[in-house]
């Protein structure tokens, strides 16, 4: 309770009017003094500070992760604690007073430790090489949202701010870390954004990359590494890989980015082949059968034996053979799945002794917690796709405000 009750944005600013006393009597203190709760709404917790948000829709500390509370005392004295980072750092400076300078000292402290790390232990996700969510019914496992159109372009379009679209989701990375979230689904190709027609390709004809479309998912891994998060960065979608020429095109693709997670040593990064192959919108045969997509994932390996690969499939919650032995965890969607039938693929993928992670599951609201909860208890992971607010233009990125019930729940079932 203590440092998630900070005073509420609607508590109003005090007057500068004198209190009636005892006659004789006197006061310690300051005694005639407007105090502003401007910089206290939203933030400050029964003596600690947390990095709540003011009135104004400011974030106390704008470059810190949005989990860390700490005390602050008089002459620059200070204890933080920031859970996400697995850290506790104190301090005492005259020079740290102001909420200007400790901004400062936190986003270069998060820059010291900005590499985050994702690695599988024993069946168990870990980051930093810590275990997701200790002691949470959520031990062990990756809690997901899908942002693939949060790096959008259509190439057609003239009207749409693809820089202005990813920083927008780049500034609400730590609300959506706060309730529980701990990677995001991105694609070298989108995802279909509500319109059929778009051009949105990372990729040239010859399967080379385009670093203008880069740049904007380096800027969303860097980011997530900031704040110990993981991508889950797809390489093919649906309707979009007409743009490269042939099959030798979609082999070379494939080297080509996994090359490029290397070159950038984004080590918070895993693979995903492609988002459900074998759709109707896919035409290379490669990302059509299950052999191909398992011959693409065993070339990634062969290119980074250190990345951790996969490919998702329908939203049936089925993964094909071929493709569950050749990848290093499941990816399944439960679009399509009925509440009371998850469990069941669940168990079937179990036999492979591989992470099972969710990416993709349309429920919202009070449909989205139950699945997520659902997954949690027969241990799987699990990902909310909002396809209305975060996938469809306009795209729309709010944190938690996207679906406060779901988002709830997460925080829930990844709390100790």
């Amino acid at each position: 309770m203590a440092v998630t009750s900070p005073l509420p944005t609607s508590l109003p600013e005090s007057t500068e009017e004198l209190a009636e006393m005892i006659p004789g009597q006197r006061t310690h203190g300051r005694v005639a003094r407007r105090q502003k709760q401007g910089p206290h709404s939203g933030s400050y917790s029964w003596l600690w500070w947390t990095n709540g948000i003011d009135r104004s829709g400011r974030r106390h500390f704008p470059d810190a992760p949005a989990d860390l509370y700490g005390a602050f005392g008089k002459h620059g004295n200070a204890m933080v604690v920031i859970p996400s980072l697995d850290l506790v750092v104190s301090w005492s400076s005259r020079e740290m007073e102001s909420v200007t300078a400790r901004n400062e000292a936190f986003k270069r402290l998060v820059q010291s430790v900005a590499d985050a790390r994702v690695s599988i232990v024993d069946g168990k996700w870990h980051i930093n090489g810590t275990v997701t969510y200790r002691g949470a019914r959520a031990e062990g496992l990756l809690m997901n949202v899908r942002m693939v159109n949060a790096v959008f372009e259509d190439r057609k379009r003239s009207d749409f701010d693809a820089e202005a679209n990813t920083g927008e989701f780049i500034a609400r990375i730590p609300d959506y870390l706060a309730h529980g979230v701990r990677a995001f689904s991105l694609n070298l190709q989108g995802g279909m954004p509500g319109y059929e027609g778009a051009v949105n390709s990372a990729f040239n004809l010859d399967g080379t990359l385009r670093e203008s479309y880069l740049e904007r998912v380096r800027h969303v891994i860097e980011a997530c590494s900031r704040h110990g998060a993981v991508v889950i960065l797809g390489c093919y979608y649906q309707r979009q890989d007409q743009i490269l020429k042939d099959e030798g095109a979609v082999r070379a693709g494939v080297v080509n980015v996994v090359r490029w997670i290397k070159a950038g040593g984004f080590t918070n990064v895993v693979l995903e082949i492609a988002n459900e192959f074998g759709h109707g919108g896919f035409d290379h045969r490669l990302l059509k059968s299950p052999e191909g997509i398992a011959e693409l994932i065993r070339l990634a390996k062969q290119t980074a034996p250190e990345l951790l690969i996969s490919a998702s499939g329908y939203g049936d919650g089925r993964l094909a053979e071929p493709v569950a032995r050749a990848s290093d965890f499941l990816l399944i969607h439960f679009n399509g799945v009925p509440l009371d039938a998850i469990p069941g693929p669940i168990a079937a993928l179990k036999r492979f002794g591989k992470p099972i992670v969710c990416n993709e599951d349309t429920k919202e609201g009070e449909q989205g917690a139950t699945a997520a909860e659902l997954c949690v208890a027969n241990g799987a992971s699990w990902g909310l796709m909002l396809v209305r607010i975060n996938q469809h233009f306009p795209f729309t990125f709010k944190g938690a405000a996207d679906d406060p019930l779901v988002y709830a729940k997460l925080r829930e079932l990844t709390s100790p």
